[in-house]
């Protein structure tokens, strides 16, 4: 981003960014990039020895002012607490990176869970819009970012839960994009396919096989879905996962598309059983 547009996203979307769920992966390459274009960061996560560290070496090499805050943002009070710690600053910018996934059958995992991915994908990021939502909508701009997903636009196999959430983030930013953008706040959803973040690394090989073709670094994806912050309501990084995206949703019957990522999900996660005809 050359200087005249870094000074610009400042004025629009600073001084003062947050992002939830930045200890890591995707959500340490936002808050790197959004501290190499010079905004103070709120950093949030679970893990309070990354959040620090990262915290530290973005202060350092980028002279922005940063803080922490270790949370989890499945707690019915979380979108409250961050609001109550960030009135005393002026935030521009919500990126709400954090999520749960769970993989597996549905009804072999227990309910508890199922709940909490709700309480952390839908309940915590729709709380902490409205929250925001208003501050910037009084001060007339600022941005917000959801992550959805490409498992937003149908259902699929072992992820049902996981992507019926990420479907309720692209309905919800794309419904705020058309609200608030007379207020001069721009809302984004973001929909990436494979992200290689540790967590994803770390559930195997044949899952890493199988993602090769849409696999993105964070990298990539933080600096395509900020670069379409205010240039419409949704975008999906990667040129292949677009090619991907639109002929799951274009060409192919719905009911063949939703077949073919039972397919993928049980070779991507070594589920060899395959349901009755």
């Amino acid at each position: 981003m050359d200087a005249d547009r870094a000074q610009a996203f400042r004025t629009k979307y600073g001084p003062w960014a947050l992002v939830a769920g930045a200890s890591a992966g995707l959500g340490a390459a936002y808050a790197t990039q959004l501290a190499a274009l010079g905004l103070n960061l709120v950093l949030v996560a679970r893990r309070a020895p990354e959040l620090e560290a990262l915290a530290t070496a973005l202060r350092e090499r980028n002279h922005v002012e940063t803080r922490t805050l270790a949370l989890d943002l499945g707690q019915p009070d979380a979108a409250a607490l961050l609001d109550q710690q960030t009135a005393d600053i002026e935030v521009g910018l919500l990126v709400y990176n954090a999520t749960r996934s769970l993989i597996g059958p549905f009804l072999d995992l227990a309910l508890d869970d199922h709940l909490d991915e709700l309480a952390v994908n839908v309940r915590t990021p729709m709380e902490l819009a409205w929250r925001f939502g208003r501050r910037f909508s009084a001060r007339r701009h600022g941005g917000v970012i959801l992550m959805s997903s490409m498992s937003a636009s149908l259902g699929s196999a072992l992820i049902s839960n996981y992507g019926a959430t990420k479907a309720y983030t692209l309905v919800l930013a794309e419904g705020l994009w058309e609200e608030l953008r007379a207020q001069g706040v721009d809302v984004l959803a973001a929909l990436p396919a494979s992200i290689s973040t540790p967590g994803a690394q770390a559930s195997g090989a044949q899952r890493q096989r199988a993602a090769d073709a849409t696999t993105l670094t964070p990298e990539v994806v933080a600096r395509e879905t900020l670069a379409a912050l205010g240039r419409g309501p949704t975008v999906t990084p990667g040129g292949v996962v677009k090619l991907a995206s639109f002929f799951m949703k274009r060409v192919m019957p719905r009911t063949s598309a939703i077949r073919m990522m039972g397919r993928v999900m049980r070779q991507m996660y070594g589920r060899s059983q395959e349901p009755h005809a």
